[in-house]
């Protein structure tokens, strides 16, 4: 009898655990009904009939990653190059993607492959480097376009590693050292260009700055010479201005001034270095010279 019970407390456990099922967040599970589609158990605490419900599959509704292995493609200009990528996806509709295609993963890795060669296939190899943005959304709308029916959306797709032949590698690293080099000589010859006409801007105001510094030096020299022009006349004037004074109306000031010039030229004459002594042709000039120091002096 004990043994009786023991089996029935099994059944039950088993009976129990057949008819409680519980979905973690973000999953779902088909449920079938005698091996056809029942209803989808959501996240949470779920019961089903025993013996009569049983779980098909189990569906993770968040983003999934699907890597698509390197493979070769052929661009249009006839370059066998390999290629590797990635899908990001989201299984929007579970009983599709249950239903629908027998292996979820390998239906988007054979589709990725064929939009990939397609795509790939128009374009040349240049673009094919230079274009990945174009080239990723091009994949992504031929595979979202195609996997609608089976329940899933595709999010994006990333081409990661593009890799051309070795001889075409080689090639590409040269014309980017020649182009790199052009650009070095480029940017060397308009850095001294620039250099060339900062030094013709610098001696340019150079000779500005040193005309400008001449001009003023020759206007203040002049005016120098002018003031001191003026200064010499304003003493001649009232030397010869006191001598008036002096002599009153007794001689000629001017006459007086003449024989005082021509006394300091006859000793400058006898102080030069050749001692040589120049006197006036006519005597009589030179008498009547003293003469008149003569009277000047006497009327003084």
């Amino acid at each position: 009898m004990s043994a009786l019970l023991i089996v029935l407390a099994l059944f039950i456990l088993f009976v129990l655990f057949r008819t409680i099922q519980i979905v973690p967040q973000k999953q779902v599970k088909i449920i079938e009904r005698l091996g056809k589609y029942h209803r989808t158990a959501e996240a949470g605490l779920n019961t089903i009939v025993p013996f009569l419900d049983s779980v098909r599959d189990t569906i993770d509704l968040r983003e999934q990653i699907t890597k698509i292995e390197p493979q070769p493609v052929i661009t249009r200009d006839n370059v066998t190059m390999e290629v590797d990528a990635v899908i990001y996806f989201v299984i929007v509709d579970a009983v599709r993607a249950t239903y629908e295609v027998q292996n979820l993963r390998w239906g988007l890795e054979q589709l990725t492959l064929s939009a990939l060669r397609n795509v790939i296939g128009q374009l040349d190899l240049d673009h094919t480097l230079s274009s990945r943005d174009t080239t990723n959304a091009q994949l992504r709308a031929a595979l979202d376009s195609a996997t609608q029916q089976w329940g899933v959306k595709v999010m994006r797709i990333e081409l990661k590693n593009i890799t051309p032949p070795e001889e075409i590698r080689l090639t590409m690293e040269k014309q980017m050292t020649a182009e790199r080099t052009r650009r070095a000589v480029v940017t060397t010859a308009e850095g001294e260009k620039a250099a060339a006409i900062l030094r013709a801007e610098g001696q340019k105001q150079s000779a500005i700055v040193t005309a400008e510094g001449a001009k003023q030096a020759a206007i203040l020299a002049a005016e120098g010479q002018a003031q001191a022009r003026l200064r010499v006349a304003e003493a001649e004037a009232q030397s010869i201005q006191l001598v008036a004074q002096s002599i009153g109306g007794a001689g000629n000031p001017a006459q007086y001034l003449i024989a005082q010039r021509y006394l300091e030229s006859l000793g400058t004459i006898a102080t030069g270095a050749d001692k040589v002594v120049f006197m006036p042709y006519e005597a009589s000039g030179a008498l009547a010279s003293l003469g008149g120091i003569k009277e000047l002096l006497t009327q003084k």
